[in-house]
């Protein structure tokens, strides 16, 4: 039968401020500025993977689903249709005939194979392989057995078929999120290697400029395959601004929206000031900021140790850094994500218990090791107060707060980082479903080399729940899915892999000049979506 269909996890994701702005219609032509303090890493949709580039991409590629904006509302994007077998096994996409890459080809269903099986194959490295997992092939290719996914079939140049080992509730989610991208072969084999600083897809937006450590410029497609957007026909990404010099160009009309946020000195100053009531954008999101406990790195291996560590912080003090937009965390799924267990206490703040269990894992006078940070403000602050928090039960933190792309890279592909405060990076959802917070990050499929599981924990027993979980694919069974998820989140705060810091709202500042809802400046799926803003004319 065919879908048409709306995700039955959220009608509405996050709680805005409202704005008188949002019943405007949205108005076409003109350049928006974007500030941040760190360069992009990388464009390539395989490979991307923080908070920043994940937006960017998403308007330089295109998948075959999508979600409407500012909506966890999925629909057909690159396919026109699509049909699912009555057993849940088969997905059946037609694509349209009319859409194209940059460099003027037409997309055909072999492009679709090839970049499920770019993402996939170890060589990439992508952290992205693990989502793919339910699809015919996927464990033979990631083994090193085999160098294709025989579950995807290009039926004919304009029909894909996709062939699945079990049932799969996240599957349409997974074809909507940027490892999903199509890519053309050709221009990758061209980029050699360096396919993350020369792009091509076929998204709304094209990469016009790359000047490192100083900008990116998008350019509106004129061949997108949906007219209705972009508004914008340039977006200017300006890199290398500090926080608080990108507010104030902001104030003097140089800047649109400063990427980074409003730094916490500013916030109160900025929240409260009548002036600017409809640029301040302020709403809850599926997010938790935590620190990661590696549990390869002695003694971080003893649970007793990261279980202690986890007793250590005083969570609100953290919150009161950043005004207090956030609320204390005690497990990985956010308040808002079915699942969350509103039961479970986790760890309470207790020094004298933090102590006692270090004694009791021999380490009565304490250990060294190192926290890695973010340097964008306020996360050094943050680092700090974990540091302070550390040092009462013995523990002595060196703290390196380095640029997000050097902390991403002692996480997850050097994994040599004992601690990580995630913040400015801290796990946003890819897509609204609690398998989310589990894969990639808490996963065994996440815990490799270029992964985000920086805990680099794999517990398989809870990997074959996770599973299972995942298998439930019957919207019926929506409610017993969200419980067997929420259990094993639980269960993995035994394990105490992570420290959950807090659940955090997400801030945004805007020029006068642009228009649009609320939701696409902090849109559920991108953070912020570049295809939807535009500016008053």
């Amino acid at each position: 039968m065919k879908y048409w269909l709306r995700s039955t996890v959220f009608a509405t994701m996050v709680a805005l401020t409202p704005l008188a702005a949002s019943a405007q219609q949205p108005q076409r032509g003109g350049t928006m500025t974007v500030t941040f303090k760190d360069d992009v890493a990388t464009l390539d949709p395989a490979i991307g993977y923080d908070w920043q580039n994940w937006s960017m991409i998403k308007s330089l590629f295109s998948r075959l689903m999508d979600y409407k904006p500012g909506t966890a509302e999925l629909i057909p994007s690159l396919a026109e249709s699509f049909e699912v077998a009555p057993d849940g096994l088969s997905y059946t996409f037609k694509l349209r005939p009319s859409a194209k890459f940059t460099n003027g080809r037409t997309i055909t269903a072999a492009d679709v194979k090839y970049s499920f099986e770019r993402v996939v194959d170890p060589k990439t490295q992508s952290p992205g392989a693990g989502f793919f997992g339910a699809i015919k092939g996927h464990a033979e290719m990631q083994a090193g057995s085999a160098n294709n996914l025989p579950g995807v079939t290009a039926v004919d140049d304009r029909t894909v078929r996709i062939e699945l080992t079990r049932p799969d509730a996240t599957f349409l989610h997974v074809m909507a999120i940027n490892f999903a991208s199509i890519v053309p072969k050709e221009e990758v084999e061209k980029a050699a290697g360096d396919f993350g600083k020369k792009p091509v897809g076929s998204g709304p937006f094209k990469l016009a400029e790359w000047t490192l450590g100083q900008r990116v410029v998008f350019e509106r497609n004129p061949d997108y395959f949906d007219k209705a957007v972009p508004n914008l026909d340039k977006v200017v990404i300006e890199v290398g601004q500090e926080p608080l010099v990108a507010l104030l160009r902001l104030q003097r009309g140089e800047v649109d929206v400063a990427g980074d946020g409003i730094p916490p000195a500013k916030y109160l100053e900025l929240r409260n000031d009548p002036a600017y009531k409809d640029q301040v954008i302020q709403g809850d999101q599926l997010n938790t900021g935590y620190v990661t406990l590696n549990t390869r790195v002695k003694p971080l291996d003893n649970v007793k140790v990261r279980q202690a560590l986890n007793m250590a912080i005083n969570k609100d003090r953290v919150v009161r850094i950043i005004n207090n937009r956030a609320v204390p965390a005690n497990q990985p799924l956010p308040p808002l994500m079915p699942g969350y267990d509103k039961e479970f206490k986790g760890y309470a703040y207790d020094v004298a218990k933090a102590k006692a269990l270090l004694a009791e894992a021999g380490l009565k006078d304490g250990f060294a090791t190192v926290l890695y940070a973010s340097n964008t403000d306020p996360n050094p602050r943050i680092a700090q107060a974990i540091q302070q928090d550390l040092a009462a039960v013995g523990v002595k933190a060196e703290i390196k707060a380095l640029a997000q792309a050097n902390v991403i890279a002692a996480g997850g592909t050097e994994g040599e980082a004992p601690m990580v405060w995630s913040g400015g990076m801290a796990w946003i959802a890819d897509f609204p479903d609690p398998s989310n917070f589990y894969g990639p990050i808490l996963g065994c499929s996440g815990a490799t080399q270029g992964g985000w599981n920086w805990a680099w924990y794999c517990n398989k027993e809870v990997d074959e729940r996770a599973t299972a979980a995942d298998s439930m694919s019957d919207p019926a069974k929506a409610g017993e899915r969200a419980k067997a998820w929420g259990s094993i989140f639980t269960d993995i705060m035994k394990d105490a892999p992570w420290i959950p810091v807090f659940n955090e709202q997400r801030v945004v500042v805007r020029s006068k000049r642009m228009g649009g809802d609320p939701s696409i400046y902090i849109d559920p799926t991108r953070v912020l979506n570049y295809d939807a803003l535009w500016i008053k004319q």
